[in-house]
């Protein structure tokens, strides 16, 4: 009964959000539009009973680097720092959600498509340049948190093209009574959108852990060796948070 309440107040919430979007954004200044997400994402959270930790700083402008578990990832760094997250275009089709994702300037790829991730990278480059701060998530799926995938570098070339700063971002959902890794957020496999969100309904007490790295430059690595050592980074902060 509870889960189903709370189910209730999100949907409620995210009609408001649309609400926010058609009434308020167009006389907004870009400013004052990424503090509604923030406050929105941060009272979603709230609804789901999922408490926000945040370590460190994030970069104002720049390309964040971050591990990827759940849905629920964005919401959690948009509640800490608005950006431009860069999802594949399956999420444009997702009720209420992916209408907002857009409105939020979310940029979207064909994950399928060479040609299209050329464009995004390019894409994510001009927004960099213009003093933006963008998200990426170069595992390139979500998976259990446990160990990271592989870092696909396509969209690191980006910061390279734009000669921008990076900073890696370490994701981590948690129980918060035993400070064990929560799985109930996770969306992997055969996972369905309704079952992940469910699950993370019916649980009544997640952390989500937050940890801004330091920022860093190329320093003439290429866009490979540039993931690979992103990669490791965020691998010891997770470490290291697993550990504190």
């Amino acid at each position: 009964m509870k889960a189903a309440f709370k189910l209730i107040r999100a949907i409620f919430h995210l009609l408001r959000g649309i609400w926010i979007v058609k009434t308020r954004f167009s006389r907004s200044t870009s400013s004052e539009r990424a503090s509604h997400v923030e406050r929105w994402s941060a009272q979603l959270l709230a609804i789901f009973g999922i408490q926000l930790k945040v370590l460190g700083a994030p970069i104002q402008n720049g390309l964040l680097v971050a591990n990827h578990i759940s849905w629920l990832d964005n919401v959690a760094i948009h509640a800490a720092h608005f950006c431009r997250f860069v999802a594949k275009s399956d999420i444009k089709a997702w009720p209420l959600i992916g209408y907002l994702t857009a409105q939020t300037g979310m940029l979207f790829i064909e994950r399928a498509s060479r040609r299209d991730a050329h464009r995004v990278v390019a894409r994510i480059a001009k927004r960099l340049q213009a003093g933006d701060c963008v998200a990426v998530f170069p595992e390139g799926t979500t998976g259990e948190g446990l160990e990271l995938l592989p870092f696909h570098a396509n969209m690191i070339q980006s910061a390279i093209d734009a000669d921008s700063k990076v900073q890696p971002v370490a994701l981590q959902f948690i129980d918060t009574v035993s400070g064990k890794q929560s799985f109930a957020p996770c969306f992997v496999g055969d996972d369905t959108l309704l079952q992940s969100v469910w699950r993370t309904l019916r649980s009544s007490s997640i952390t989500v852990v937050i940890q801004f790295g330091e920022s860093q430059m190329h320093g003439g690595r290429d866009r490979r060796v540039w993931a690979n050592d992103l990669r490791q980074t965020i691998h010891t902060m997770l470490k290291t948070q697993s550990a504190s």
